[in-house]
């Protein structure tokens, strides 16, 4: 789950990182009104869930209450579209109203899990303000880090050890290694699978400010966390994705015109590969999970076929937990219920799956059978594009 800027501050803030001063505005009234008690001066930062808000035009400097009330009104009720967000890019619903401030170099800060490894490690750059990708691609040298062992948990060194490498004058040394410390422990203690901080600034007169931030929670462990569940912004993520964590399921938008319905992250890594090998493009990632009932596929099916994009459905399942039979049943719920029109494909293998043949067999409804995954696959490809066809033909 991802939470806005403002919401990560605060909570960075809460730990001991220092911040700028600042609000959130809803109105171009109210950012006047900020601007006006920070002294005038501020930046007008929007908040969506997408970063490279600076180079679309998301980040203005303001010199007066006037000029921050004008870029609010710019800038609140529409769609900013930048890399990281959709071609319709995301609403600008509130942005964040902050002090100005006269930096004299900018570094990066950031924790996250290093799956090769199976370890946090904390990140640390000189060449802060930039994407983290394009200083790996380009400066990779300038990436400094250190694995976390969460047996024996943070340890002083770990942050000296990267304080010292970013060359910092001797009076930030202990000042940058508490902060650190405490980025880790947001990290730790809120359950992230992102913490991070760039830029991260000294400023002009010798101090260190988390001038942005960007904080990821693992959606497993919510659970946990109420107080982050209050945090998230529906408005910020896609309706068909929202729609189906409320049925628990594991659902992802893309682009292309195969839905794809499977049980298993792994089986779903592996069927959008072979839908792509044989020259097809997935419309989504959709996991129902090892245990999904009857209804829980109905639903799947209603939100697969509500992406105004999908041509045809592949449907790959493995059953183990989720029986074939159980399956089949909702296949033959869904389509029946929900008018489906477009080519359903299944290809399953497992548990009663001679059972679940045999109910999609005498269903009497038109569905695709597949021998294993490579035909499922090729199937459904043909059966989009001819689909495709019939619907501009």
């Amino acid at each position: 789950m991802k939470i806005h800027e403002y919401q990560a501050k605060k909570i960075l803030r809460e730990h001991g990182i220092p911040i700028p001063n600042g609000g959130i505005a809803g109105t171009p009234a109210e950012a006047k009104e900020l601007a006006f008690r920070l002294g005038g001066k501020a930046v007008v930062k929007v908040q969506i869930h997408a970063g490279g808000r600076g180079k679309a035009g998301g980040v203005r400097m303001v010199a007066s209450p006037k000029e921050a009330e004008q870029a609010a009104f710019d800038l609140l009720g529409r769609s900013l579209v930048t890399p990281q967000t959709s071609p319709e890019g995301a609403r600008v619903n509130t942005v964040l109203v902050e002090e100005r401030v006269s930096v004299a170099s900018e570094l990066y800060v950031g924790t996250v899990v290093d799956r090769h490894a199976a370890l946090p490690v904390i990140m640390a750059s000189e060449a802060g303000g930039m994407e983290i990708e394009e200083v790996a691609a380009h400066f990779p040298e300038k990436i400094l880090k250190v694995r976390v062992d969460p047996a024996s948990g943070f340890q002083p060194f770990h942050a000296r050890k990267l304080a010292y490498g970013l060359r910092l004058p001797a009076h930030l040394i202990t000042p940058a290694s508490e902060l650190i410390r405490n980025l880790y422990k947001v990290f730790e203690a809120k359950d992230c699978s992102l913490a991070e901080i760039n830029p991260l600034v000294v400023t002009e007169d010798g101090r260190l400010l988390a001038l942005d931030a960007k904080l990821t929670f693992d959606d497993n462990a919510l659970f946990r966390h109420p107080e982050l569940q209050a945090l998230r912004d529906p408005d910020q993520e896609l309706s068909l994705e929202v729609e189906a964590s409320k049925y628990g399921l594991n659902y992802i938008k893309l682009g292309g015109d195969v839905g794809c319905m499977v049980n298993g992250a792994g089986l779903a890594m592996a069927t959008m590969d072979i839908v792509k090998l044989h020259g097809g493009e997935p419309a989504n990632f959709l996991d129902v999970g090892g245990g999904a009932s009857a209804e829980q596929i109905e639903n799947a099916f209603r939100i697969l076929i509500s992406d105004q994009a999908v041509r045809a459905v592949f449907i790959n399942i493995f059953g183990g937990i989720l029986r074939c039979d159980r399956l089949a049943e909702g296949i033959i719920q869904a389509v029946k219920k929900l008018d489906v029109k477009v080519p359903v494909i299944i290809r399953m293998e497992g548990t009663n799956v001679e059972q679940g043949r045999r109910m999609l067999q005498e269903s009497g409804l038109n569905f695709i059978t597949a021998s294993d995954m490579a035909d499922g696959a090729r199937r459904s490809v043909e059966a989009a594009r001819a689909f495709r066809g019939m619907v501009h033909g």
